[in-house]
């Protein structure tokens, strides 16, 4: 998300995780790249942290979770579903479930499109999961029917005598 952290100043935490993968690995002059995310709403990861984050900043679970789910319908997402569980009002666990969108559960697209994440964060009553899955805009489902129209004969006739035309 921020590339300038990877970095380090003057390209000090790089080089110092280059000389790691040199040493561990014994890997010679081992080349990394550094690239920024396009759209950190649609990584699960990203939003998984942002999530456990605010929630350790105390912000109500609720909150935390609608806020996360309009971020990433807005950046396009075709669905989302965050899970939060955990202690969240009363001794007794139990879980919370924020959706929108069209999310398939099973198939070949789930398993193709899916993006998920799951991470836990530790807050004073006891540890919270956060789950979300997002289904990215890019996604294509099999009951999308694209229909393709075939040109007819007078429309290629039609065609054929406009660029004749064109060409005179």
């Amino acid at each position: 998300m921020r590339p300038g952290l990877v970095i380090g100043r003057g390209g000090e935490t790089i080089k110092n995780l280059a000389k790691t993968l040199e040493e561990k690995f014994k890997m010679p002059n081992p080349q990394i790249s550094v690239a920024e995310i396009e759209i950190p709403e649609l990584n699960a990861r990203i939003v998984a942290s942002r999530i456990t984050s605010a929630l350790k900043r105390g912000v109500h679970f609720r909150r935390a979770g609608f806020w996360a789910l309009n971020q990433i319908m807005e950046a396009g997402a075709l669905g989302v579903e965050i899970v939060i569980s955990g202690k969240l009002r009363t001794d007794r666990s139990r879980y919370e479930k924020f959706r929108s969108g069209y999310l398939p559960k099973s198939g070949d697209a789930a398993r193709k499109y899916m993006r998920k994440a799951v991470l836990p964060v530790q807050l004073k009553p006891g540890i919270l999961g956060v789950r979300v899955q997002i289904m990215p805009p890019d996604a294509r489902f099999p009951d999308q029917v694209q229909i393709i129209e075939k040109p007819t004969e007078e429309a290629m006739k039609k065609t054929e005598k406009e660029t004749a035309e064109a060409e005179e």
